[in-house]
């Protein structure tokens, strides 16, 4: 069976449910799945880390089954203020790999650990405005780090251009092997030179769920980025 770090160090577009619609999402869910997504990223928000507040443990729960079914594994990126007491919640109900905030924690080591105590794969996220560098101390704790390429909390941003020079930094400071994701403002047009950088996991929710054809726009941002 391939392990989520397995996963994870290819080449891989991420389809965020944030995107999706609700009513069918575990028919669309399906549908990028049989177009060959093996990594399915689920958007937690707070209402305080930022301002929208979307879903929790239950909809990755009822997500689960059917994802690990097709040998998918559950990114979750929790945009949630003290990520470190609810991770084993959500690797309770099926996570696989648990991102949390830089700026959402003041015990980013404790929370990363805590992730793995509950035996999903650490990963840690950062916003537009904070350096690289605030991975620096933590990166050999990393399974993936997540550098956000819009400001979180609202999907459909357009990407910001500075971006692509902190991926190229971050993959610098990183240790080989640990993956790189980018989310926000990924299409086509963007994956390309993300992938160029040094992103190799290239989370998209608009721009395959606001499709027409989810699976042909999944498609068609797997070829830009060169992902299986």
């Amino acid at each position: 069976m391939t392990t989520t770090t397995e996963l994870l160090r290819r080449r891989r577009i991420a389809p965020s449910i944030l995107s999706a619609d609700f009513a069918r999402l575990g028919a669309q869910v399906g549908e990028v799945l049989d177009a060959g997504a093996r990594v399915i990223h689920v958007d937690v928000m707070d209402g305080h880390f930022v301002p929208p507040i979307t879903i929790g443990p239950l909809v990755v729960g009822a997500l689960a089954d059917q994802v690990h079914a097709a040998g998918a594994i559950l990114d979750v990126h929790l945009m949630i203020e003290r990520p470190e007491r609810t991770v084993a919640e959500y690797a309770r109900a099926g996570a696989d790999s648990i991102t949390v905030h830089v700026e959402a924690t003041p015990h980013l080591n404790y929370a990363l650990s805590a992730v793995r105590e509950a035996g999903a794969s650490p990963s840690a996220a950062i916003n537009p405005g904070t350096p690289p560098s605030a991975l620096a101390e933590v990166a050999d704790l990393l399974e993936m780090a997540l550098c956000m390429t819009v400001n979180p909390g609202w999907g459909g941003q357009p990407f910001i251009p500075a971006s692509l020079d902190k991926v190229a930094r971050l993959r610098d400071l990183l240790p080989a092997g640990t993956a790189l994701e980018v989310d926000g403002g990924v299409d086509p047009a963007t994956a390309g030179p993300c992938a160029e950088a040094g992103a190799n996991v290239f989370v998209a929710g608009s721009a395959i769920f606001g499709a027409a054809d989810p699976a042909a726009a999944y498609a068609a941002i797997a070829a830009a980025a060169g992902a299986v």
